[in-house]
């Protein structure tokens, strides 16, 4: 009897010990199940979150669009009669206003120059408050495609920015509308002539041009005199070719010389 109680035991524990091992097995995978699907959410939830964030980066309320017309080039000092103040593009001048901060309004047919080639112009009224004023120069860092630079001209507000067809109004710096405007649109694809050269060319402001203007320092066919008389250079590159110097004596060959604050 002995003997047939010790089997039974062995049974009913071997078929307990069967039962504990399938209650584990199951629970495993509940808890892989659970895991997995876990994971499955938080993943979604992170790509939704960071497409939307990308949205709402690219996403830039105020934003008005104009069409540029004609955009050739003019005699330099032939003033152009922009539509919009300041400028979103059209015809210009043959040198480019190099990128950079000015403490000094630059000359508009320059400017418009380097939106054609990707910039974003931001302007500012000449009464911007000084913090205000630190801040824009802050956002510019050397090699970006910026010009910051007072304006002294007729604005909706008291900082616009402009690229290439677009603009948009701000009422201070740390507009996050503004700060996206620049992210979407600096070094813009959707330019005539993408990827071209915003250095190498114009350092001088609008005041210094217009004194240069008015002393014969420029060719008006097109050149910018360099120190002799001579033409400093002629003709424009395209595409992502650096376009051949066409600036004032002076001008940066490399990077952005205007007087940074």
């Amino acid at each position: 009897m002995a003997k047939k109680k010790t089997a039974e035991e062995r049974r009913r524990r071997a078929a307990e010990l069967k039962a504990q091992r399938l209650r584990e097995e199951r629970r495993r995978k509940v808890l892989t199940i659970a895991g997995v699907t876990t994971a499955v959410v938080l993943v979604v939830g992170l790509l939704a979150f960071l497409l939307f964030m990308e949205f709402r980066s690219r996403t830039v309320s105020g934003v008005e669009e104009f069409e540029v017309g004609s955009y050739e080039h003019v005699e330099t000092g032939q003033r152009v009669d922009y539509e919009q103040t300041p400028p979103v593009g059209g015809d210009h001048w043959n040198a480019w206003q190099n990128c950079g901060v000015y403490p000094e309004p630059v000359t508009s047919e320059f400017a418009v120059h380097s939106l054609e080639h990707g910039a974003v112009w931001i302007n500012y009224r000449p009464d911007l408050p000084e913090d205000q004023v630190q801040a824009l120069n802050e956002m510019y860092s050397p090699g970006d495609y910026l010009v910051i630079s007072p304006y002294e001209g007729e604005m909706d507000a008291p900082i616009v920015a402009s690229s290439w067809g677009r603009q948009i109004s701000a009422e201070t710096a740390g507009d996050e509308n503004l700060q996206r405007f620049v992210r979407l649109y600096e070094r813009g694809t959707d330019v005539p002539e993408p990827g071209a050269s915003c250095s190498g060319q114009v350092s001088e402001t609008a005041a210094e041009i217009d004194a240069m203007l008015s002393g014969g320092g420029v060719d008006t066919s097109g050149g910018m005199e360099g120190p002799e008389g001579g033409d400093a250079g002629a003709g424009e590159g395209s595409g992502n070719e650096a376009e051949a110097s066409d600036a004032p004596s002076g001008a940066a060959e490399d990077e952005p010389t205007a007087e940074e604050q």
